[in-house]
């Protein structure tokens, strides 16, 4: 087995996952994404999982990061410590499959009565540091399912912070009182500038958000407008937590565009510089340079 002469990089996540065909020079040949994530693959069945990708992609050396590597994966990686840099996630990488397939570590971060886990984001944050794509000392923001405020310094991940504002909004639209209201589309818009106003200025999340189904009952908002307004509201009060715990200068907002972009205007709104980078770029980063010390 050489990873020089080619590997696939995939990002196992909960819901979905993307597998890419690296060439030997480390270009992208191919791809794939589907809802395959941890959850829809059976106890027993990661072997079988595995095996489709390789169907699909070529019977090549894999390298995963994400959610493969928790306790509902595959194999579980343990976390590694903060601070840490490429080299701890190389050297610690979880080897499975006769060394063929190996799973990147997740990291940790325990201080006094704080403590708070990642998988997945680490290769994109710290890929993305190899690669120049980010300053080796930056604040980082990562939007997902569980929101990430990331601490780096000398080209290491510090601290970080997670705020389940993803989940949290999937959560209202599902299951609350609220989620009749929260069927639109989110955009950008004046609704969503007004919510992330409020939560920027306001420590009262919980309060407004019933308020806006009063509103709506009261003939005060209308139904099209709930979405935009929520999603700036819980966004919002998220950068609120977020900036006070950043330090002063830039704010690299990374992830997936349609992510990015919402929270890189909450945070303009709040009168800070935000500066997107795709996720998807720093993952293939990330895992270059993983392989790379596999050599």
């Amino acid at each position: 087995m050489r990873w020089a002469d080619g590997f696939i990089a995939v990002d196992w996540g909960t819901t979905n996952r993307r597998a890419y065909l690296l060439g030997s020079d480390g270009a992208q040949r191919d791809e794939m994404e589907d809802d395959q994530g941890i959850l829809s693959v059976s106890p027993g069945q990661f072997h079988q999982a595995v095996q489709e990708i390789r169907a699909r992609l070529g019977d090549l050396p894999l390298l995963m990061g994400g959610m493969i590597g928790s306790n509902r994966g595959w194999v579980e990686a343990p976390y590694v410590a903060c601070p840490a840099g490429i080299a701890d996630l190389a050297e610690h990488l979880r080897w499975i499959e006769g060394g063929r397939a190996a799973i990147v570590p997740g990291l940790s971060f325990a201080e006094g009565d704080a403590a708070d886990v990642m998988r997945g984001e680490e290769v994109q944050i710290l890929g993305a540091v190899a690669a120049g794509m980010i300053p080796a000392d930056a604040a980082v923001l990562h939007p997902g399912t569980h929101n990430k405020w990331i601490s780096v310094a000398g080209g290491r991940i510090t601290s970080f912070r997670t705020i389940m504002t993803g989940e949290l909004f999937s959560l209202l639209r599902e299951h609350s009182i609220l989620a009749d209201l929260l069927k639109g589309e989110v955009d950008a818009g004046a609704e969503f500038d007004a919510g992330v106003a409020h939560g920027i200025a306001n420590d009262d999340l919980v309060a407004e958000l019933f308020s806006i189904r009063a509103r709506f009952l009261l003939g005060k908002a209308e139904r099209g407008a709930s979405a935009a307004y929520a999603s700036g509201l819980l966004i919002g009060s998220d950068v609120r937590v977020g900036l006070h715990e950043a330090g002063q200068g830039e704010i690299v907002v990374m992830g997936r565009p349609e992510l990015t972009g919402l929270y890189a205007r909450a945070v303009a709104l709040a009168g800070r510089e935000a500066r997107e980078v795709d996720g998807e770029m720093a993952f293939l980063a990330g895992a270059r340079e993983i392989a790379e010390q596999l050599q």
